[in-house]
């Protein structure tokens, strides 16, 4: 006896990513485009979605990105895909934002951006060790270790790293719910919030 399906609407077929060779077209076409703008093509993810494409873009800066110079940057990558054939001729919707706080440190200038902030890093040889940066060179991070009130410093070789993640410092959070006063850079601390996408532009 043949089982029948559940009766009820079946889902849909899951989103596709095209191949990655044309993913990687769209990043040699909006890597510059981006980079004239001031900021850094940070990613880029392709997928269909039955007819329509779906192209998430991704920008950063040296020190973090505002809400005007993602604008700027969503403007500069819409312009480039109308004049250029890299995505044919399907329709396709088009996101542009910042990366958020929880994203990897994984270039120099991620680490400069994060000087101040609690970061845990696991070693390639399986340490693990976690502390605030100080000070950041091209090859080394300078973290400040804070062990039962006693505060040291390490130097970390950047190429020593495998993985590297920014903390959320809820006591942060906790003070200024109470209305304590802020500093410049606890204010700066909060401006990075995760994936502050944009309004959808479709072509």
């Amino acid at each position: 006896m043949t089982a029948r399906p559940p009766q009820g609407r079946r889902p849909g077929p899951a989103p596709r990513r095209p191949d990655s060779a044309r993913t990687e077209q769209v990043v040699s076409v909006l890597g510059p485009a981006v980079r004239a703008t001031g900021l850094e093509l940070e990613d880029v993810e392709l997928r269909s979605v039955g007819r329509r494409l779906v192209l998430r873009v991704l920008v950063d800066g040296e020190r973090g990105v505002t809400l005007d110079e993602v604008a700027a940057a969503s403007q500069a990558v819409s312009e480039v895909l109308d004049s250029s054939d890299v995505l044919g001729d399907a329709p396709y919707t088009l996101e542009v934002s910042s990366p958020g706080v929880d994203r990897p440190l994984t270039e120099v200038r991620h680490w400069r951006r994060s000087v101040g902030r609690l970061v845990a890093v696991t070693l390639r040889d399986g340490r693990e060790v976690t502390g605030r940066v100080a000070t950041v060179s091209d090859t080394d991070v300078e973290l400040e270790l804070n062990v039962k009130g006693r505060t040291s410093r390490t130097v970390v070789a950047l190429a020593d790293v495998a993985t590297a993640v920014v903390q959320v410092e809820f006591s942060r959070v906790a003070a200024a719910d109470l209305g304590d006063e802020t500093t410049d850079a606890d204010a700066a601390d909060g401006a990075d919030t995760p994936d502050d996408e944009y309004p959808e532009s479709e072509a």
